[in-house]
C-alpha cells in the first residue's frame, strides 16, 4: 500500500478508507500483515480521483458509477443512464404550478426532438429547474435559447458516441463511457467559460483600441 500511496500521490489514510467503501478492491494477501497491489489498483484509484476532483462527482455517485461499470452483465447503455444520471443528482425544488409548467416544456422540447430520453428523469428535472429559475431571477427570456444549446449538445452528443463508439473490451468500453460523460461534462463546461470569453472580447472590445495597442 505504501507503494500504491507514492506511485499515486494518495495518501495510505485515504486509500484504506476507499477499499472500506468499496471504491477500490483490497490488495492480494502475501502475508497475515501484507498485501500486493498492481496496476489495476492504481488504475482503479486514479479513475476514483479524476471522478471526484475533476468530475464533481459524490464518493457515493461514484461507488453507484463503479458497480455499474463492474458489472458484467450491464450493457453499455445502462452504464452511460446511470453514470449521466449520477452527474445530475437530484435538487429540493419547490413544486407549484411554474414547476409544473418546466417539467411539460421539456417533455414537449424531448418529444419535439424525437429524442429517447425520459424528460422526467435527473437530467430532465435539472433543466425544468433550471428554467424555473431563470424564470424567477427575471431572465426567462435566456430560455429562448433552449433549442440553440439542444442543438449544439445534440452534436456533441453524437462526437462523445462516434468516440465511444470504438471497438474495445467491454471493460474497457464501459469505462470509457463513464469517462467521457462525467469528465466530457467538465471539459465541455471549461470551452465554453473559454469560449465565452472569446466572444466577449469580439463583441464588446474597441477595434481601433485593439489597433493602437498592437
Amino acid at each position: 500500500m505504501g507503494e500504491l500511496c507514492r506511485r499515486s500521490g494518495v495518501p495510505v489514510a485515504t486509500i484504506k478508507f476507499y477499499i472500506r467503501q468499496g471504491l477500490l478492491p483490497a490488495g492480494r494477501l502475501t502475508s497475515p500483515t501484507r498485501a500486493s497491489y498492481d496496476s489495476a489498483h492504481e488504475h482503479r484509484l486514479r479513475l476514483v480521483r479524476a471522478l471526484l476532483d475533476v468530475g464533481g462527482l459524490s464518493l457515493a455517485a461514484i461507488g453507484d458509477v463503479l458497480r455499474a461499470v463492474d458489472d458484467p452483465d450491464r450493457p453499455p447503455a445502462d452504464v452511460l443512464r446511470t453514470a449521466t444520471d449520477r452527474l445530475t443528482p437530484p435538487r429540493e425544488t419547490a413544486s407549484g404550478p411554474d414547476l409544473d409548467e418546466a417539467r411539460a416544456e421539456v417533455a414537449r422540447l424531448v418529444r419535439r426532438l424525437g429524442w429517447r430520453a425520459e424528460a422526467d428523469g435527473p437530467a430532465g428535472e435539472a433543466l425544468a429547474g433550471v428554467l424555473v429559475a431563470l424564470r424567477a431571477s427575471g431572465h426567462g427570456d435566456f430560455a429562448v435559447l433552449l433549442h440553440d444549446y439542444a442543438a449544439a449538445a445534440e452534436q456533441v452528443a453524437r462526437a462523445d458516441l462516434g468516440h465511444l463508439g470504438r471497438p474495445a473490451a467491454r471493460a474497457d468500453l464501459v469505462e470509457r463511457v463513464v469517462v467521457g460523460t462525467v469528465l466530457g461534462e467538465a471539459m465541455f463546461s471549461a470551452l465554453r467559460r473559454l469560449a465565452h470569453a472569446d466572444a466577449s472580447a469580439r463583441a464588446y472590445t474597441d477595434p481601433h483600441a485593439a489597433n493602437e495597442s498592437a
